[in-house]
């Protein structure tokens, strides 16, 4: 068994593929006729991982075997960090050295040819707000003779609650949500179509490995939990959220859908990604302290309609996932395997790196102007948004962390 990554498979890849030997991410599954299943994407192809662990020896073969013939990736969560490493250090030998070859060739599987499915069932879904250009761009919006961050903000990690059983894989179609709004305009709420649907830039985290009630996370324990990440976008229906959030924050105008990519990327891929962040001040409280505390260079690509209209820099942010992670336990809140947190919408310092339509277009007041001639504030029924995502790699390389995409279908008529 291999004790680091080799740069070249027998697959013939090129050593700077962005699903090379480097990346190998874990994703579910399925040909016609057959069950989901857990599945490694190398090149252009996804590798049947329960075939690949059923006829060797793993370290724990047997548990990854059954773990990997499963519709998710939880029971595989469930193994814990050790066995995640173990499991990576087996797929990169079976990938690298040629004795394999004859054996494994079979179970690689053109990725034109499979479905793709939600990879996690996803245990509890938490949204937090860790961009502080993101957080300064609405606080200024929303309240423009006021400071734009709140008191709290650079104290700790804000978030919330969201629901866990709307986040949807990539390429599942959005409907536009129904509910109340209030426009400046009207004496009184009206009830309908959301007319002021967005997007929402953000990067998903996948939490493995359970924790008893009561007890804490560390900021150095965290990365015993965290296993990956997934490129994610938090559908935001910004009339509806604006009349319901106060006092107790976001509710419909976020439930209604979230897309995560197909392809979650291990933690261990993105050793190469890992930056430092910006500067914390004030200092955090010491339960946010710790020596794993990192940011990512990780680079996002949003378009709309086809259009590239942003490129979020997640290196940008301002509070660390193990910090993230941290403060979501610190009260004893515990965690489940398929837990999922969002870092909240990545926007950068420049104007073009801004991760939601809010910002873009100023909140309707300056809309983006599209090659076919039309014009945005917000999306429209039919439009399709993708979000494209990269990290950095080993020297000038960059790995594919995968897409997320959904289109916009009109909302369900009212009774």
């Amino acid at each position: 068994m291999t004790t680091s990554t080799p740069s070249t498979s027998w697959l013939d890849l090129p050593v700077d593929h962005p699903y090379g030997l480097a990346t190998l991410p874990y994703g579910v599954f399925s040909l016609p006729h057959e069950d989901p299943r857990v599945g490694v994407r190398i090149g252009d192809f996804v590798l049947d991982a329960s075939a690949v662990a059923a006829y060797g020896d793993p370290g724990d073969g047997p548990d990854l075997a059954k773990a990997w013939r499963t519709p998710s990736l939880n029971a595989f969560l469930d193994l814990g960090a050790p066995v995640w490493a173990i499991a990576r250090e087996w797929l990169t030998e079976v990938l690298s050295n040629p004795v394999h070859r004859e054996r494994t060739a079979p179970h690689l599987i053109p990725i034109n040819n499979v479905d793709l499915h939600l990879p996690i069932v996803v245990a509890d879904y938490v949204d937090f707000y860790a961009s502080e250009h993101h957080a300064t761009n609405v606080g200024s919006i929303f309240r423009p003779d006021s400071e734009a961050l709140t008191p709290n903000w650079k104290h700790l990690p804000i978030g919330y609650h969201g629901r866990a059983g709307t986040v949807v894989v990539s390429g599942t179609d959005v409907v536009r949500p129904i509910g109340q709004r209030k426009p400046p305009t009207e004496p009184a709420p009206l009830f309908g179509p959301s007319m002021r649907l967005d997007i929402e830039a953000e990067l998903g985290f996948v939490v493995g490995g359970a924790t008893q009630l009561g007890t804490r996370v560390s900021v150095d324990d965290a990365g015993a939990h965290l296993f990956g990440v997934v490129p994610f976008n938090d559908w935001s229906a910004r009339d509806i959220q604006a009349w319901e959030y106060v006092p107790l924050g976001p509710f419909l105008g976020k439930s209604f859908a979230s897309s995560i990519g197909a392809w979650i990327t291990p933690l261990a891929a993105l050793e190469h990604a890992k930056t430092a962040l910006p500067q914390q001040d004030p200092k955090p409280l010491d339960y946010l302290l710790g020596r794993d505390l990192y940011g990512l260079d990780i680079d996002i690509e949003v378009s709309l309609n086809g259009t590239v209209v942003s490129r979020p820099p997640y290196a940008s942010m301002y509070w660390s996932p193990t910090q993230m992670l941290a403060h979501l336990t610190v009260n004893g809140a515990s965690l489940r395997s398929g837990d999922l947190f969002a870092s909240g919408t990545v926007s950068g310092p420049e104007d073009d790196q801004r991760g939601s339509l809010l910002e873009l277009t100023w909140s309707g007041k300056e809309p983006l102007a599209l090659p076919d001639g039309t014009t945005r504030e917000f999306l429209e029924d039919g439009d399709t948004v993708t979000m494209t995502y990269t990290a950095a790699g080993q020297g000038d390389s960059r790995i594919a962390l995968g897409e997320v995409t959904g289109t916009i279908l009109p909302a369900v008529p009212i009774d």
